[in-house]
Parts: C-alpha cells; structure tokens; sequence
C-alpha cells in the first residue's frame, strides 16, 4: 500500500484548494492508498518564520515526509509563484528530502496566466530538495471549483479528469519504484551472500 502524503501550502481553511485535496484523498483512499495531510499553516507560525529546524513539530512533519513514498505539494498561486507559508516549510525540510518520492505538484490559481508557476517557480525548489520523479502536475482555475449548499466540493467533469488522470499516474509511478527499490535491495542481498561464499 503506498503511503502518500499531501504536504497543503493554504493559508485559509476555507480555501477551494482544500476541497480538492478533499477529491483526491477520497480517491487515493479508494484505490487503497494510505494518506496523510500536513496543512503547512497548522505548525507553529514562529518556528517556520525562525526556521527552527530542532522544533518537535516540524520534525515530526518532517518524519511524514521521510516515511511518504509520494508526495502531493498543493498550494494556491499568488504573485505568481506558492504561498510563503509553504515556501517557509519547503526550506526546513533535509537537502535531500524529497529524495526517493514521485512528486505531484497540485496549484489552483485565479486565471490561466499563472499555468507555468508550477514549472518555475516550485520544480526548481522541488529539484534542489532532491526530487528526480516529479509528475507534470494539475493546474486548476479556480472558478471551475465551487462549494455547494451541503458544504461538500463541486469540480467540473474537465477537472475531475485531469485530476484522476494524475492520480493514476502517481500510484503506478509510486508501484513502479517501490518494486524497483525492493529489486535493488533483494540483488544488494544476494551480492552479499555470494561476495562471503
């Protein structure tokens, strides 16, 4: 079962973003993945803004990370780029933290133009961080994403697809290097036995 962890830069509880972490943790769970939801605005303000990499609690987020197989990094878009709350995170985590993990970035952004801010301004930091495996990701508009009466999230068809699409994606390529990563251990294994016969 893959373990993937939702690492969610908005500021606001109310934000539309997190009705779509909503979809896609309902989807993950559905096809049997184990999910976690680290809402970067929940740790202590103060330690981010200190960059208080010894607090217990970015530790602890910072253990999510390392024990994740795949990591969802989902933030609005303002000013062209994430939020500053996620970006206050992103540079507490291990130089190599993301090392190893299928990576799927998720925006939502008020217009089209902000497309290109998943490519420049969060692979970059991503690339640094050690991510090798990061998918193309989901831009979503946020006009086509609503609340309805009931409290519960309404994504257009287009953007339920994109989204199931990219979740697919992310659990074959999470399968995919999981098997390899056994492979490499089980041939590592059998080197030994050999180079001690």
């Amino acid at each position: 079962m893959a373990h993937i962890l939702i690492l969610s830069g908005s500021p606001s509880k109310t934000s539309r973003l997190n009705g779509i972490i909503q979809y896609v943790q309902k989807v993950l769970e559905g096809k049997g993945a184990q999910v976690e939801w680290i809402n970067v605005s929940n740790l202590p303000a103060e330690d981010l803004i200190s960059a208080r990499f010894d607090s217990p609690a970015i530790q602890q987020a910072n253990e999510s990370v390392e024990k994740a197989d795949a990591v969802i990094v989902a933030s609005p878009v303002y000013k062209a780029s994430y939020t500053g709350v996620l970006k206050t995170y992103l540079d507490l985590l291990p130089q190599k933290g993301l090392a190893q993990k299928v990576i799927l970035p998720l925006f939502i952004g008020g217009s089209i133009a902000h497309l290109l801010s998943i490519d420049y301004a969060l692979k970059p930091v991503l690339s640094v961080l050690g991510a090798r495996t990061i998918l193309a990701g989901v831009y979503v508009v946020d006009s086509l994403v609503k609340w309805n009466e009931q409290g519960q999230v309404e994504l257009e068809a287009e953007v339920k697809q994109r989204l199931d699409d990219s979740l697919q994606e992310l659990l074959e390529e999470t399968d995919w290097h999981a098997k390899r990563r056994k492979d490499e251990a089980v041939g590592k294994v059998a080197e030994d036995v050999s180079s001690h016969a």
